[in-house]
């Protein structure tokens, strides 16, 4: 089979910067990414580039170059599943929240219906690789749609999990630790991997490009999440035992990363992960260890969670015992809305678990993030149900500017680790602010001798 036609079904974070990339880097083939969201599609192909829906540094001249000669955005999904080789599936696979595994299971209904639709569509053989992160043996469901509801055709099934991080993806992309990809080990699953380590081998060295098997792919990824998050975990839950002794948390994290066993990543202590992988595919891995009888495993991981989402509750709980034990009609200014920074993406951010419970203690919230507009602010609190949508409106204010939203605030609390932060004139900040004025550093980025110096009455997780 030659390939010539590429579709991705999904114009979100993974989608669109990865076929950007291989749009790119693959000038003889044609790719199209289809998104069922018309404002989506739009913005995509906005003519300014940087209005693009995702930022990621990198990716808007990325899309400047390929755009409209051999990358192209629409919503014409049918069309491009006829036309394609092969067909990408990038989109959403959520924790569920319904019915049996409700809370920890992945949510495959956009999964399954991509499958129905690449059955009812297709007219001739096709290769279907799972982009999104998906549960072990999810690659046999697919398989058994397309081949039970098809036209008589052929697919082959490939597993190719993305490792981004976001705010790096571009340089991910282009530069990748591995590339994997998972596949039958018949004869037709071997040309079908083949054909996909022959796109990537046009910038990917061949010793980074990994064939497996389709469920040790799957797998793979779920167990690379896990391990990074696991990480955060383990040094966040040290961070309160340096709290208690006067350890300082990155003197340890510094000692131990010396370790080559051990390395530096992902040794920062701060107020927990968040983003749309850790937590979903970590609760994905418990339900499926659960489904096994291995409850042992299950509790293992589900630590992880539990002592990430204790960490946000402690960072919460400090606010409000530093400020006299009372937040009620003070004004906490948050810099940083954002999970983490240089991208746009705030699901499952810190920042808005944080400001929930210090609303739920009556305090006025003011954010400032050089990337999230009020909009996105206000759906992440009302997407809890916590309150009513005018309550959050009223206990929530965003600035386009720093300055004014710290003016007059009690407190600060440092919750994305944009590097403009570092570079603000906080003797300004501190003269606009409420006496005593207070930091909360919850990525440990600013400088607690500097900070103090200029009267700051400052903390920071683990020290």
């Amino acid at each position: 089979m030659e390939i010539t036609k590429i579709c991705c079904i999904g114009a979100g974070y993974v989608g669109g910067p990865t076929m950007a990339v291989i749009a790119q880097k693959c000038p003889h083939l044609k790719i199209t990414v289809v998104d069922l969201n018309q404002e989506r599609i739009d913005a995509w192909n906005d003519e300014n580039t940087d209005n693009i829906p995702i930022f990621e540094p990198g990716l808007s001249s990325v899309v400047a170059e390929t755009r409209g000669k051999n990358l192209f955005f629409s919503n014409d999904v049918e069309k491009a599943i006829e036309e394609a080789q092969i067909i990408f599936i990038s989109v959403n696979t959520p924790t569920k929240t319904y019915g049996k595994g409700k809370g920890m299971a992945a949510d495959l209904k956009y999964i399954e219906l991509c499958a129905r639709q690449i059955a009812k569509v297709a007219k001739d053989n096709k290769i279907v690789v799972e982009k999104s992160t998906l549960p072990v043996r999810t690659a046999e469901a697919i398989k058994s749609i397309l081949d039970n509801t098809g036209n008589g055709v052929q697919f082959q099934i490939l597993s190719n999990p993305e490792f981004l991080a976001e705010g790096t993806a571009i340089s991910d992309l282009l530069n990748p630790d591995r590339i994997l990809i998972g596949g039958d080990q018949t004869p037709e699953g071997q040309k079908a991997i083949q054909a996909l380590v022959d796109i990537y081998a046009n910038w990917v060295p061949q010793d980074k490009i990994l064939t497996t098997n389709v469920w040790s792919s799957e797998l793979s990824k779920l167990t690379a999440n896990a391990f990074l998050a696991q990480r955060i975990s383990s040094i966040n839950a040290l961070s309160e035992l340096c709290e208690k002794t006067g350890a300082d948390i990155n003197e340890v994290a510094r000692a131990i990363g010396m370790d080559t066993r051990i390395g530096s990543k992902f040794l920062k202590a701060s107020v927990g992960f968040g983003g749309s992988c850790f937590k979903k595919d970590i609760l994905n891995l418990v339900y499926i260890a659960k489904s096994y009888g291995l409850n042992e495993t299950a509790d293992y991981w589900e630590q992880v969670i539990i002592m990430n989402d204790h960490q946000k509750k402690r960072f919460a709980d400090k606010i409000v015992k530093t400020l006299y034990n009372t937040v009620a009609g003070k004004k906490i200014t948050f810099l940083g809305w954002a999970f983490k920074k240089d991208t746009n993406d705030t699901r499952e951010s810190a920042a808005i678990y944080i400001a929930d419970d210090l609303i739920n203690e009556q305090a006025g919230i003011c954010v400032y993030d050089p990337k999230v507009n009020q909009k996105k602010i206000l759906a992440d609190l009302d997407y809890l149900e916590t309150r009513s949508a005018a309550e959050n409106a009223k206990s929530t204010k965003s600035f386009e500017n720093p300055y004014d939203a710290c003016q007059g605030a009690h407190a600060i609390a440092v919750l994305t680790e944009w590097e403009e932060f570092v570079d603000y004139d906080w003797q300004r900040i501190y003269d606009a602010m409420q006496k005593p004025a207070f930091v909360f550093d919850g990525r440990n980025i600013l400088n607690k001798t500097e900070m103090q110096k200029i009267g700051f009455v400052y903390q920071a997780i683990g020290s």
